[in-house]
């Protein structure tokens, strides 16, 4: 008897859009083109992005990933993530005379121009996000400290301790799940009438698209795994809105390797999506690892088409001059 024969026909729906979005792709430009103009090393101030694959695979060009711009020398180019950061950090590379390149996501840069403008209207900022999330920490650093006060649950929205209830704005980190920032956001205006929010959704268009397909594949399927790293807001959300659609079995893998087989056993059918930080190539890992096991279909469940493209910072567009390396 042949496995081939023996194999269980399984059907996978394939969310699309999924995995990387124009910023992250921007940022892993970012870094492989400074690297081709400055050579190695390139330092990079915090993962370019949230993903160990991608980390890894820079790191073997030449990469260099530090928390801190300490851990930086003078000498040698620095990125900045995708995420965004505090304004002191360029403002202390400036002071070292450093060679620089700002990585930032250009809808999070939307978010930091947003918060300085309300600044500048004399409104204090509430900023809907996770605590401790890079981009969090990036978009609360663009004003003085006590400026930006964080909420990251209606809860929060209750004990918040604002100077005056009058003369307020919100502005949110772009990876969070659509349906419960809805949910802060009209507790914020209960409780706030005269809040300004933000001109445009704050929430990435790539955000919103990814939960999207995953409500439209969720129901469909027994179970759904979404390739991302542990430490990606925005895979995170994607397993809870797969979780809230209705699939029982909603789960986050980094690689084929991490899928649990044995919570598998017995399902008909698998969706599959990715977070904006994880490439297509370990999507195709996963779908092939189902291919190895079962007799599979695939199906592909189209929401939305992404033609969006951010350009490169002039910076690296332009040829390094005579033969130094800086």
């Amino acid at each position: 008897m042949t496995t081939q024969t023996t194999r269980s026909p399984l059907v996978l729906y394939l969310a699309a859009p999924r995995g990387f979005c124009a910023g992250v792709d921007r940022a892993i430009k970012i870094v492989e083109m400074a690297l081709e103009k400055w050579g190695a090393p390139v330092y990079v101030r915090h993962e370019i992005v949230h993903n160990k694959f991608v980390v890894d695979g820079l790191r073997d060009k030449g990469a260099v990933f530090v928390e801190e711009l300490e851990e930086c020398p003078d000498d040698r180019p620095v990125i900045f993530s995708a995420h965004g950061v505090p304004k002191a950090v360029p403002a202390a590379a400036d002071a070292r005379n450093m060679v620089y390149v700002d990585a930032t996501c250009p809808l999070v840069s939307k978010v930091h121009i947003e918060a300085e403008r309300h600044a500048e209207a004399g409104l204090q900022m509430i900023m809907i996000g996770h605590k401790g999330h890079p981009e969090t920490v990036g978009t609360m650093g663009q004003l003085p400290e006590g400026e930006v006060l964080l909420v990251e649950t209606v809860e929060d929205v209750a004990h918040v301790d604002v100077r005056d209830p009058e003369r307020l704005a919100f502005v949110t980190q772009t990876t969070l799940s659509v349906d419960d920032t809805r949910d802060i956001v009209a507790a914020l205006n209960a409780r706030f009438p005269a809040i300004v929010g933000p001109h445009k959704e704050d929430i990435c268009y790539a955000t919103t698209n990814r939960q999207e397909a995953v409500k439209a594949v969720a129901p469909k399927a027994d179970a759904m795994l979404v390739v991302g790293a542990p430490n990606s807001s925005n895979s995170r959300r994607l397993v809870e809105v797969g979780a809230k659609a209705g699939c029982s079995y909603a789960q986050l893998v980094q690689r084929a390797t991490d899928i649990d087989w044995r919570a598998l056993e017995g399902i008909k059918s698998v969706a599959i999506t990715a977070g904006a930080s994880a490439p297509e190539l370990l999507v195709n890992e996963v779908i092939d690892a189902f291919r190895d096991r079962y007799d599979v279909t695939v199906d592909v469940v189209e929401t939305a088409v992404e033609r969006v493209e951010f350009k490169v910072p002039r910076v690296l567009r332009q040829p390094a001059l005579g033969n130094s390396n800086l």
